[in-house]
């Protein structure tokens, strides 16, 4: 926006502001897996509330989040116009998707039961029934979703980035607290079918609870800094609005590819005992960095984006894209060879207590490995989708999704039905999904840009990837030695055989990168020491 009340941060500021705020609420989001984990393993009430959650949460971590679509759509309009016309533009589009998104979680409450039985057709009785009772409690967050996520994107258009970022944990701690004082109630009891409709309820109006409490923190940020009331306006001619929905609508698919590809593998994960709640522990593993990471990257770079969008900008707007590139690879590949060499380590130290046994660690460990290996190009396709937004083409990404999504189902039903991968099947779709949508988008961009000069990326990325590659076989042989003498089956052994294996792995990565003479790695550990050794 053009007023501003205060000067605008810089991308290394608003980064680090995402990153701790982030930081905080992913492990904020791992306790409270950790807490479900513990009390129902992967039985019946966690695999239900997966299923009845899938649905919901689709709209909340679709529409609500802080990389999605109304975000991303809300920025971009918002960043080119006044600050007065801000609030009438946010009220108008938040009335006009609240209407929908309403009739939307009517239609969830009231036929519960016809949509689980067609999203997850071989559920058990008992299963089903857990499902669609928490499915109708959570029904509400449909109609929540929109409006979280358009005050995400109001309030960093107004430069407030800490209170939307560190929001989400709120669901997180009510569904903590209701698992707790179930737990203190019930003792071991709890994972016991006798108490699994108490289970699954505190589990549903827990998370219910935590996303209203998520509108109305932001909803009051908006109000004070001018960004729009629940005044409701019908103005939907505005030039403004038909911007944001031009960008919306696409986005909204474009974004929600792995979100959507999620509830195809659910579909038919249906049919595989504990696979629900096996890959929900997975994503949350795997999402906990990716999310974190991915907010300090795209949200900054968005706004940069868009402000290069115009042709005469586009040589600096390449640069911002290797550098957007880079730092996607800097950081994923390392992270991924090191999840995937102590991928099982990883797994007992956070998830196996109580009703989480070793059985459970191994079906999980399974599903990781696989989930890991992808977190680059899920990274790099949404780098290359937000560049398509500033550029104002939505409709790209719409089209390579809608042909993904129908892969992606392809791949699902071979996987399961013809090769028998299991669990871990579910993930590899996602995984080649993914690696496709990326490539799509980068010869799309390239061909559209006339010339990434893509070429000079590859020794850096070859670079980083062999040294990821040498770091996560360090990690292993470390783990393996460390396993093998000193055993790990209590916490604290486990501790120490994770912990002295990354350390070793990261620490012939890091020597690695810094001797690749890569420029987006010189200033990224410039950055590091500027902002730790002041």
């Amino acid at each position: 926006m053009s007023e501003k009340s205060k000067p605008a941060r810089s991308l290394a500021g608003i980064a680090g502001i995402i990153a701790v705020a982030s930081l905080i609420g992913k492990i904020f989001g791992l306790v409270r897996q950790q807490a479900i984990a513990a009390a129902f393993g992967v039985g019946a009430v966690a695999d239900a509330y997966n299923y009845a959650y899938s649905i919901p949460g689709f709209f909340l971590i679709l529409l609500g989040g802080i990389n999605g679509p109304f975000y991303s759509a809300i920025v971009t309009v918002l960043a080119k116009r006044k600050k007065s016309e801000a609030a009438p533009l946010v009220e108008t589009v938040t009335t006009l998707v609240g209407v929908v998104l309403l009739l939307v979680s009517l239609a969830i409450f009231f036929f519960a039961g016809t949509f689980i039985d067609l999203a997850f057709p071989g559920l058990p009785p008992e299963v089903r029934s857990l499902t669609v009772a928490q499915l109708q409690i959570m029904a509400p967050i449909a109609f929540l979703s929109g409006s979280i996520g358009i005050g995400f994107g109001a309030l960093n258009a107004s430069d407030i980035y800490w209170l939307p970022s560190v929001s989400p944990l709120l669901s997180s701690i009510t569904v903590i607290g209701g698992v707790a004082f179930l737990g203190m109630q019930l003792g071991s009891q709890i994972a016991t079918p006798k108490y699994a409709i108490l289970g699954a309820q505190v589990l549903a109006w827990g998370t219910l609870a935590g996303a209203v409490l998520q509108w109305l923190v932001q909803a009051v940020a908006q109000w004070r800094a001018g960004m729009g009331t629940l005044r409701l306006r019908f103005d939907w001619r505005q030039p403004g609005v038909k911007e944001v929905m031009s960008v919306l609508g696409p986005a909204t698919l474009s974004s929600g590819m792995l979100q959507i590809n999620l509830q195809t593998a659910l579909f038919f994960a249906s049919k595989i005992s504990g696979a629900a709640a096996a890959v929900n522990y997975t994503v949350l593993l795997v999402q906990t960095p990716l999310g974190i990471i991915s907010s300090t990257i795209l949200v900054p770079f968005l706004r940069v984006f868009s402000e290069l969008a115009a042709p005469e900008n586009w040589p600096d707007l390449k640069v911002r894209i290797r550098q957007g590139t880079i730092l996607t690879a800097l950081t994923m590949l390392p992270l991924s060879a090191l999840t995937i060499a102590l991928a099982f380590p990883i797994v007992r130290l956070i998830y196996e207590r109580y009703a989480f046994d070793l059985q459970a660690s191994k079906l999980v460990t399974s599903v990781l490995i696989v989930s890991a290996s992808g977190m680059f190009f899920y990274l790099e396709r949404d780098v290359l989708v937000r560049v398509f937004y500033a550029l104002g083409d939505a409709e790209t990404p719409f089209r390579i999704s809608l042909v993904n999504i129908f892969l992606n189902a392809v791949l699902l039903y071979i996987f399961i039905n013809y090769l028998g991968l299991g669990a871990p099947g579910l993930v590899l779709a996602t995984l080649v999904v993914n690696f496709t949508s990326m490539a799509a988008l980068l010869w799309v961009l390239n061909r559209r840009l006339r010339g990434l000069g893509w070429r000079e990326w590859i020794w850096p990325i070859g670079s980083l990837t062999g040294s990821s590659i040498l770091a996560g076989l360090t990690s292993w042989a470390v783990s393996w030695a460390y396993q093998r003498f000193l055993g790990a089956s209590s916490f604290l052994q486990i501790l120490g055989q994770l912990s002295l294996a990354a350390i070793a792995g990261l620490s012939l990565f890091i020597v690695l990168a810094a001797r690749s003479n890569i420029p987006e790695v010189d200033i990224f550990v410039a950055r590091l020491r500027q902002r730790f050794m002041r």
